[in-house]
C-alpha cells in the first residue's frame, strides 16, 4: 500500500464511523446494478476515490488502472465489446472495493424531452400520465433485457458532473415506472435484435427547448447568451443540460429519442432556428460522430395556443426542418393524437414507429419507416396534384374519404378542398377557387388526417406555400 494508502486508513481509523466512506473508491451512478454499456463502442467507466487513490476496474477479462485526481475522479475506457446478455460484474479496487453486479452489453439509447417521454407506463399518482391498456401492458412487461435509468430531475445554473438515478430490469413490478415511449421503443427493438436494451430517461416537463440546449449552443443567441440562470429553475435556458445532460456526456450511447414541443407552440420560428443547434450541439459534447438522433412530431390536439393562424401546424413544420440534418428521422403522429389531451395515450404507436426508423437507419433492417412525405405540387387547370416520397405501396384513405385538404389562390385565402387518390400522387380541388397556386394539407392544431400509404404509415402534415 502505498503511502497515501496508509495516510487515508490511519485519518479513517483516527476518525471513528465519520470517514471510512472516503476511502471506499465509488463508481458513478450510471455503473450501478443492472447497468448497460453500448457495444462495439469503447466504453468509458467513471467514478470516485480519495484525491491519488490508484483504483482498479474489471468487467469481462478487461482490467484497467487509473488514479483518482485532487478532485477525487477517476476514469478509464474499456475496449469496444461485443452483445452479451449474461451479466458479469463490473468492479473498481482501491483501498476498498465496490461492486455492480449483472452488468450488460448490448444498446444504450438516451430518452429525452419533455412531458411525452416523461409520461410513463402507468403512473400511479397521475391517472391521465398512463399508456393504452397499461395494466395488460404491465402484467405482460417480462424483459429482463430491458433496462431503465431514470435520471433526476436536476436544474443548474452550471454543468454539473453527478447525477442521481438507477437501473431497474423490466418486470411487472418495474416497468410502470419507465418511459412508455422508451420502454414501447426498446421493447420492439428487442424483438428483432435479441441484445439488452438500456433506456436512459432524462425528461422534464416543465423545460422548454432552450433549457436542454448546452452553453455552449446558446451562446449564439440573442437574448439568451448573456441571461443569468436561475438556479434550481427548470425553465432558464441551458439548465436542464446542465443538470441532466452534462453529466451524461461520456456514457456510450447508440443514440437519442426526443418527444418535446407542446410547450413551444407558438414559438415556431425560435424552435426552427434552435433545435438543429440542440441536435448538432449534443452530437460534439457526446463525442461520438453523428449519433442518431430521432424525435416525435407533435400529435393532433385542440389548442388554440398563441402565435399566427394555428400554433401547433407551425411547430410541426418547425420539427420537421431539422430533418435536413445526417441521421435524424421523425415520427409521425398526427393521426394517434387526443384532441382532448396534449398527452395521449397511444405510446405504444409512437415507440413502433420511432422503432421502425430505428432499424432501417440505424440496424439495417430492410422496413417501410416513413409514410408520404410532401415532394412537389402541379396546378392542373382548376385543381392541384400533389406527388409524395415514400408512397410504399401505393397511397389510401383511412375509413373515407380524404380529409384536411385546402387550396388557396392568388388571395392567399385557403378554402377546403375535396381529394382523390390517383395512382401515387392526390389531386385536390375546391370550387371556391378558380386558380389555385398552393395546397396544403392537415394544417391546423388538430386535422382530421387520414392519408397513409400501403404499409400503414401516416402523411406529414404540409403545406405548399412560405405565407
Amino acid at each position: 500500500m502505498d503511502s497515501i494508502g496508509r495516510l487515508l486508513l490511519f485519518i479513517a481509523s483516527s476518525a471513528g464511523a465519520a470517514l471510512p466512506a472516503l476511502a471506499v473508491p465509488e463508481l458513478d451512478a450510471l455503473f450501478q446494478d443492472h447497468a448497460v454499456f453500448q457495444r462495439d463502442k469503447a466504453a468509458p467507466v467513471w467514478g470516485r476515490a480519495a484525491p491519488g487513490e490508484h483504483v482498479s476496474v474489471s468487467y469481462a477479462g478487461q482490467t484497467l488502472g487509473a488514479t483518482a485526481a485532487p478532485d477525487g475522479r477517476w476514469i478509464v475506457v474499456f475496449a469496444p465489446m461485443p452483445a452479451n446478455s449474461s451479466g458479469s460484474d463490473l468492479a473498481v479496487t482501491g483501498i476498498g472495493r465496490a461492486v455492480a453486479r449483472d452488468v450488460v452489453v448490448g444498446e444504450v439509447w438516451l430518452c429525452s424531452g419533455g412531458a411525452n417521454m416523461e409520461f410513463e407506463v402507468a403512473d400511479a399518482s397521475r391517472p391521465l400520465f398512463r399508456a393504452s391498456d397499461s395494466a395488460a401492458e404491465v402484467a405482460a412487461a417480462r424483459h429482463p433485457l430491458i433496462r431503465h435509468f431514470k435520471v433526476a430531475p436536476q436544474a443548474s445554473a452550471r454543468p454539473m458532473d453527478v447525477i442521481r438515478g438507477d437501473w431497474k430490469v423490466c418486470s411487472p413490478e418495474t416497468v410502470g415506472q419507465f418511459t412508455a415511449v422508451g420502454y414501447f421503443f426498446a421493447r420492439d427493438l428487442l424483438a428483432r435484435l435479441d441484445v439488452p436494451f438500456g433506456i436512459i430517461n432524462s425528461t422534464w416537463a416543465e423545460a422548454p427547448l432552450e433549457s436542454w440546449m448546452s452553453p455552449v449552443a446558446l451562446a449564439g443567441l440573442p437574448g439568451l447568451s448573456n441571461r443569468r440562470l436561475a438556479e434550481g429553475d427548470p425553465r432558464a435556458p441551458g439548465s436542464a443540460f446542465n443538470g441532466m445532460i452534462n453529466p451524461l456526456l461520456q456514457y456510450a450511447i447508440r443514440g437519442a429519442i426526443w418527444y418535446q414541443g407542446e410547450g413551444d407552440a407558438g414559438r415556431a420560428a425560435a424552435y426552427a432556428a434552435r433545435f438543429p443547434g440542440l441536435v448538432t450541439s449534443w452530437r460534439a459534447h457526446f463525442g461520438q460522430g453523428d449519433i442518431p438522433f430521432f424525435w416525435v412530431q407533435l400529435a393532433n390536439v385542440d389548442s388554440s395556443g398563441g402565435g399566427p393562424g394555428e400554433p401547433w401546424a407551425y411547430l410541426r413544420e418547425a420539427q420537421s426542418r431539422a430533418l435536413s440534418l445526417p441521421s435524424t428521422g421523425q415520427a409521425v403522429a398526427i393521426d394517434i393524437g387526443d384532441a382532448r389531451n396534449a398527452h395521449p395515450a397511444n405510446k405504444q404507436e409512437v415507440g413502433r414507429r420511432l422503432a421502425l426508423i430505428a432499424k432501417a437507419k440505424v440496424y439495417a433492417i430492410p422496413v417501410d419507416y416513413s409514410g408520404p412525405v410532401y415532394r412537389e405540387m402541379a396546378v392542373e387547370g382548376s385543381s392541384i396534384r400533389v406527388r409524395f416520397s415514400f408512397a410504399g405501396d401505393g397511397l389510401t384513405a383511412s375509413g373515407k374519404p380524404l380529409q384536411s385538404f385546402e387550396v388557396a389562390g392568388a388571395d392567399r385565402v385557403f378554402h377546403p378542398a375535396g381529394a382523390v387518390i390517383q395512382g401515387d400522387s392526390v389531386v385536390a380541388r375546391s370550387f371556391a377557387v378558380g386558380n389555385p397556386v398552393a395546397v396544403r394539407y392537415a394544417w391546423r392544431n388538430a386535422p382530421e388526417a387520414n392519408l397513409y400509404n400501403g404499409t400503414g404509415l401516416p402523411a406529414a402534415p404540409f403545406r405548399s406555400d412560405d405565407w
